[in-house]
């Protein structure tokens, strides 16, 4: 698996379009998920766990956590209940876990900003789980998609994202190679070069009306632009 740290230096926009660019499949978090405090993020081996009603289950994850993992946390998306707060995630970082991804709420907001560990989650609720469901077999997942502990995660204030770790090299290879692009059309444009001129638009334009299918995309890649992907 590719270094986390390279990929902490990326942002989660420039790693999905690198995954669309890869071929590899799109995983990206529930759009609402935030980190606790602006600006933070992390990037991790996940660590997989669904969340029945009570702490035990973070307990245990966290024993079998290695350090710089970051717990992924199926609560199935519920807004009645916050599944995790200040101890949970004290003993996260005492356990060396880097970071916490929550699908559902976290309470505590003000000692979780200062403990400083990241937490993602879809927001702050007061109330606590009043449950403890019967554990089963089934996956964990975030949204729409299954999470397992060959995952790498990425988060930051754009969201959060898995990757598989057998493709995380090629993805990250593909990021590096699409954020040199940006930033040198980013240079263009401050020194004056604009984006249209940049891309040869008028050229996209008029091929676009000899073939009604072409398409900006197909434009770009043959021109070696980036901005869609």
């Amino acid at each position: 698996m590719a270094g986390v740290i390279e990929f902490g230096e990326l942002t989660t926009p420039l790693v999905a379009d690198a995954c669309v660019r890869a071929g590899v499949a799109l995983r990206v978090a529930p759009a609402g998920v935030r980190p606790v405090t602006a600006g933070m993020r992390v990037a991790g081996r996940a660590r997989p766990v669904r969340h029945y009603g009570s702490v035990d289950v973070f307990l245990e994850a966290y024993g079998d956590a290695g350090p710089g993992d970051v717990l992924v946390i199926d609560n199935g998306g519920r807004s009645d209940e916050a599944c995790i707060g200040d101890l949970t995630v004290l003993e996260a970082a005492a356990a060396g876990v880097a970071g916490l991804v929550v699908w559902g709420l976290h309470r505590d907001t003000r000692e979780l900003a200062e403990i400083g560990v990241p937490v993602f989650s879809y927001g702050a609720l007061a109330a606590g789980p009043l449950r403890v469901d019967p554990r089963d077999d089934a996956p964990v997942r975030f949204g729409g998609h299954v999470v397992t502990g060959e995952d790498l995660v990425l988060a930051d204030d754009d969201g959060v994202l898995f990757i598989p770790g057998d493709r995380a090299g090629e993805v990250l290879a593909v990021a590096r190679a699409i954020h040199e692009t940006e930033r040198e059309q980013a240079r263009r444009i401050t020194a004056g070069e604009t984006l249209r001129q940049q891309t040869r638009f008028a050229e996209y334009l008029a091929r676009r009306r000899e073939d009604p299918q072409y398409t900006f995309r197909q434009h770009l890649r043959r021109i070696g632009g980036a901005i869609e992907e």
